[in-house]
């Protein structure tokens, strides 16, 4: 399995439309074959800056969809209302030291 964390701060005007095209997308992105869960988090002191957590069954799974028709339009709809350049993540939970 893996984690994924984008962080995508968005053009202040540009916020509603984002979450627009979020909650249109969201259930076709957690249906697509491989993924496991899809949440959305917003940093409420900043208005503009989200994050995707996603869980994915593996790394092919998550480049299968990121080489999807799914994937290109959304980026294509979701990147043009960016105020800065995404940064994203794959991430595994972190071991406790004792």
């Amino acid at each position: 399995m893996i984690n994924r964390l984008v962080k995508m701060e968005f053009l202040p005007d540009q916020v509603h439309s984002f979450r627009e095209l979020f909650a249109r997308q969201q259930q076709q992105i957690r249906n697509f074959p491989g993924c496991l869960h899809l949440e959305l988090w917003e940093h409420p002191a900043s208005g503009n800056t989200f994050f995707t957590f996603s869980k994915w069954e593996s790394e092919e799974a998550l480049e299968i969809y990121r080489k999807s028709d799914l994937f290109r339009q959304t980026w294509a709809q979701t990147k043009v209302l960016f105020a800065a350049k995404p940064a994203a993540w794959s991430v595994i939970p972190a071991a406790i030291l004792e």
